[in-house]
């Protein structure tokens, strides 16, 4: 079991998730031993509102290529956590 602060690693404020905010889905990068069950306790916990579903997302980041051979980036993990009408999360 995760730590609950551990879990949530920062919000993902892009131009799409910031437009998705307006439906009540925020996105959050996620440790990524994290499930989504562990996800919904720790956004409940941290920001005090109720999560009524978590979609999650694993992205493998590109190779890359050095002097001393090629490189694997490193895998993050993003959830969408989805709020009732009336709750909100103040991220900014």
């Amino acid at each position: 079991m995760i730590d609950k602060t551990y879990i949530i690693k920062r919000p993902v404020l892009t131009e799409k998730s910031t437009a998705s905010m307006q439906e009540n889905t925020y996105t959050f990068e996620v440790d990524r031993r994290a499930s989504k069950d562990e996800i919904k306790a720790a956004v409940e916990e941290i920001y005090g509102v109720k999560v009524l579903g978590v979609r999650t997302t694993v992205h493998k980041a590109r190779q890359r290529r050095y002097r001393y051979g090629v490189v694997d980036g490193k895998k993050t993990k993003k959830a969408m956590v989805r709020l009732p009408e009336g709750q909100a999360i103040e991220l900014f």
